[in-house]
C-alpha cells in the first residue's frame, strides 16, 4: 500500500528531528520575549502565513512574514497562523518568531495584536517549550497523528504555559481522542483547548465543506472551521453553521486583499436556519454507511411520499413550480404534520422566487414546515442568504458549468446538476451526458438528477458515485403520480 501524504510528511519530519533536533538547526530564543493574546479570545479569523502546500505546491512562496501578518492585523483577524513545516509548506521557526515579535510590538504600541498559532506536524512535548519560546500563543495538535497519551501530555505542556491547544480532528477516532484529551484536562478544558475540524483531508488532501457540518454539534463550544474557505461567502457559510473560527491558508496568503472581506464576512455572519439544514444534511450523510443518499422529487399525495419515507428516502421534493407536479400550502402543511418528526427532509423546489408559488415555498422554510427551498436553475439573491437553501444547476453543455462554478464561489457547498432541456424547469427524463460529468463535474461530491430510473441507477452508481440522486420521472405513471412498485425497484437497486 503506498505512503499517503500525511505518512509521508510525518515521516519526513521525524527524520529531520533526528537529524537536526527539535529546532530544525535554528537559533532560537533562549526565553520568551513578548506577552500573551488568547487564542481565538473572541469569534473571529485565523489567517495563515503559507508559502506552499502539498496538493497546490508553491502558493506565496516570496512572501514576507511580518509584513502578510501586519496585513492580517490591520484586517483585524483574530490570530495568525504561522506554517513551520519545511518540506511541503517551507515554512521556519523563523517566520513564527519574526511574527510573534511583530505582534509583540503592536501592543507595546497599542495596536491590535493578533495571537500566534504554530500551525506544524508535532510530535514531542519539547516542541511546545519551543514554539512558545519562540512566541506562539497556541499549538495545532493533529489528532490523527498522536495517540491518546501523547495527546494528553502535549495539551497539559501547552497548559503549563498558559498556551491554547488547537487539537484537530475529523475522524471518528479523532473525536474519541478529543473527548479523552477534554476529560483529562477537567474544568482547565474550557480554556486550554479549542477544537478544529479539517474539511481537508490530510491523508488525500481532497477538500469537502460538508466535514465541518457534519461533526459541529459534536465540538465544543469554540471549534474552528478549517480549509476550503476561498472567498467571503464560504466564511459566511462556516458561520451559518455556529463556528467560532474559521483557518483560512491559500486565499488570503495568495490575495492578502481578500482578508479584510474575509474576516468581515465571518464576524458579520451568524448561526442561523442555513447552517441548520447543512448540519442535518451532513449528519444523515455521515450515518448513511453505502451508496448514495436519494431525494424522490414531485410528491403530491400522501401515501407516493409515506412509501418513499419508508422504502429509506432522505430527502422528499415538493414542486413550487406552475408544472404538472404543482402542490400546494395546504398539502404540504398536512403532509408535513402526517409524517412525524423522524421524516426525511423536506424540501420545496421553485424556478421563481418572485412568483406566488415560489413566495409561498419560502414562507414554508422560514416557518420549519420545509426544511430547505431547492433553487432550480435559478441563483438567491442575497436578501435569501440566511434561508435554508441549496441550488440546482441546469446543465447539457460545458457553458452551463459557468453556473456551477459561480454558485461554489457564493458559498454553495453542494449543487444538485439536472439535466437541461430547454423550456422543462425539470423532471424531464433525460439524462445529463456522462463526458460532461467526467470532464467539468469537479472534485465535490455529485448530486445528480435527470433521468433516473431503477434500470440505470445501479450503473449511474458505479460509474459516477454520486452523493445524492434525485429521482421523480422514473418512478412515476404520470407527473405528480408515482409507481408503488417503480418506488420499491428504485431502492432494491441501490440496496
Amino acid at each position: 500500500m503506498s505512503e499517503d501524504i500525511l505518512a509521508k510528511i510525518v515521516r519526513m519530519r521525524r527524520e529531520d528531528i533526528s537529524r537536526l533536533g527539535l529546532n530544525f538547526g535554528i537559533e532560537i530564543p533562549e526565553k520568551r520575549r513578548g506577552g500573551h493574546t488568547e487564542f481565538l479570545g473572541n469569534a473571529g479569523a485565523i489567517l495563515e502565513v503559507k508559502r506552499a502546500s502539498p496538493s497546490k505546491g508553491d502558493i506565496a512562496p516570496d512572501l514576507d512574514p511580518v509584513a502578510l501578518a501586519t496585513t492580517y492585523a490591520e484586517a483585524h483577524a483574530q490570530a495568525v497562523s504561522v506554517l513551520t513545516e519545511g518540506n511541503f509548506f517551507k515554512g521556519s521557526l523563523r517566520d513564527l518568531i519574526a511574527v510573534a515579535d511583530l505582534m509583540e510590538r503592536r501592543r507595546q504600541q497599542g495596536l491590535h495584536a493578533c495571537a500566534v498559532l504554530r500551525k506544524d506536524f508535532l510530535l514531542f512535548e519539547d516542541e511546545i517549550d519551543i514554539a512558545y519560546r519562540c512566541g506562539a500563543d497556541a499549538v495545532l495538535l493533529i489528532a490523527r497523528i498522536l495517540d491518546d497519551e501523547q495527546l494528553v501530555r502535549m495539551a497539559k505542556r501547552a497548559q503549563s504555559f498558559d498556551m491554547q491547544a488547537f487539537v484537530e480532528v475529523r475522524e471518528v477516532d479523532d473525536l474519541r481522542k478529543l473527548k479523552v484529551v477534554t476529560e483529562a484536562l477537567g474544568e482547565s478544558a474550557a480554556k486550554t483547548i479549542v477544537a478544529g475540524v479539517n474539511s481537508r483531508d490530510l491523508a488525500t488532501f481532497h477538500t469537502d465543506p460538508l466535514v465541518p457540518a457534519s461533526v459541529r454539534s459534536k465540538l465544543p463550544a469554540k471549534a474552528v472551521f478549517e480549509s476550503g474557505i476561498l472567498c467571503p461567502a464560504d466564511a459566511t457559510y462556516a458561520r451559518n453553521l455556529g463556528f467560532t473560527g474559521i483557518l483560512v491558508g491559500e486565499a488570503v496568503a495568495k490575495n492578502p486583499p481578500l482578508a479584510k472581506e474575509v474576516v468581515h464576512a465571518f464576524e458579520s455572519g451568524s448561526e442561523n436556519a442555513r447552517g441548520k439544514f447543512w448540519k442535518k444534511f451532513a449528519e444523515r450523510k455521515a450515518a448513511q454507511k453505502a451508496g448514495p443518499l436519494v431525494k424522490i422529487c414531485g410528491i403530491t399525495r400522501d401515501e407516493d411520499g409515506k412509501l418513499a419515507a419508508e422504502l429509506g428516502a432522505d430527502m422528499l421534493g415538493l414542486v413550487f413550480s406552475t408544472t404538472k407536479r404543482l402542490t400546494t400550502e395546504e398539502f404540504v402543511r398536512s403532509f408535513a404534520e402526517k409524517i412525524g418528526p423522524n421524516r426525511p427532509i423536506l424540501v420545496g423546489v421553485i424556478t421563481d422566487p418572485e412568483s406566488v408559488e415560489g413566495k409561498t415555498a419560502i414562507k414554508l422554510a422560514k416557518e420549519g414546515v420545509l426544511d430547505a427551498v431547492q433553487f432550480h436553475g435559478v441563483a438567491p439573491e442575497a436578501e435569501y442568504s440566511d434561508l435554508p437553501h441549496y441550488c440546482a444547476a441546469r446543465v447539457g453543455e460545458e457553458s452551463d458549468f459557468d453556473k456551477v462554478v459561480a454558485l461554489r464561489k457564493n458559498g454553495e457547498p453542494r449543487i444538485l446538476l439536472d439535466a437541461k432541456v430547454e423550456g422543462i424547469p425539470g423532471g424531464t427524463g433525460k439524462t445529463i451526458p456522462e463526458n460532461l460529468l467526467r470532464e467539468k463535474a469537479g472534485e465535490l461530491p455529485l448530486w445528480l438528477a435527470g433521468g433516473i430510473t431503477p434500470e440505470n441507477v445501479g450503473a449511474i452508481v458505479e460509474k459516477f458515485h454520486p452523493e445524492l440522486v434525485d429521482v421523480s420521472s422514473g418512478v412515476e405513471d404520470a407527473p405528480g403520480i408515482k409507481n408503488s412498485e417503480k418506488l420499491k425497484a428504485l431502492f432494491a437497486a441501490l440496496s
